[in-house]
């Protein structure tokens, strides 16, 4: 079995302070930070994804919705679209071995409409790595980490989704998510780095 950590959008914009900054973004963050380097020998292949919008008009409103439509965030050369520090320390150290970005022109939540810098998309980078398990982590539970973990399962990987590394918009629909993933077979656990 080859493993894979997918860590899933974890932005300046997505963490308290950030344009959608969702409660406990940091906490999560240093969690995952910490899994990192406590875990990485567990991990064959650790892949980022990030938001990293240009034009999305379907998906970015100076009026939004929140449902369907998000005010500005993760805009391509601000610094709400980078990685949060503790995150950004992984991928210059190395631990994080390629970041794919999604959502430049449209609504992207799931990071398998990311891309890597060469244009392969998410799912042919691991293919390519041999991963066979993904364990998930990241911001939000209810978006992001939900559309990422279900077409894991649709393209037939094991999943586990490491719900203590995660943060939820709101906790109702992040409970929401978490039932909808564990019915399509993602199982659910905490992670335990010290």
């Amino acid at each position: 079995m080859r493993n894979a950590l997918l860590v899933v959008d974890v932005q300046v914009d997505f963490v308290e302070g950030g344009s959608l900054g969702v409660q406990g973004g940091l906490s999560v963050a240093a969690m995952i930070a910490r899994h990192v380097r406590h875990f990485r020998n567990e991990y064959q292949f650790i892949v980022a994804s990030r938001d990293y919008h240009e034009s999305a008009p379907d998906h970015i409103s100076d009026h939004p919705d929140f449902v369907n439509t998000w005010p500005p965030h993760c805009m391509v050369g601000t610094p709400g679209a980078a990685f949060v520090p503790t995150i950004q320390n992984l991928v210059r150290e190395k631990y994080i071995h390629a970041v794919v970005t999604k959502g430049r022109t449209a609504a992207a939540y799931s990071a398998f409409d990311g891309y890597d810098p060469r244009g392969h998309k998410l799912l042919d980078v691991l293919k390519e790595n041999g991963i066979d398990h993904i364990d998930v982590c990241g911001i939000a539970t209810d978006y992001c980490v939900r559309a990422s973990a279900l077409d894991a399962r649709t393209n037939q990987f094991q999943v586990r989704v490491l719900v203590n590394l995660c943060a939820a918009v709101k906790e109702e629909t992040g409970l929401q998510a978490l039932e909808e993933m564990k019915a399509a077979g993602v199982q659910l656990q905490a992670a335990t780095a010290p």
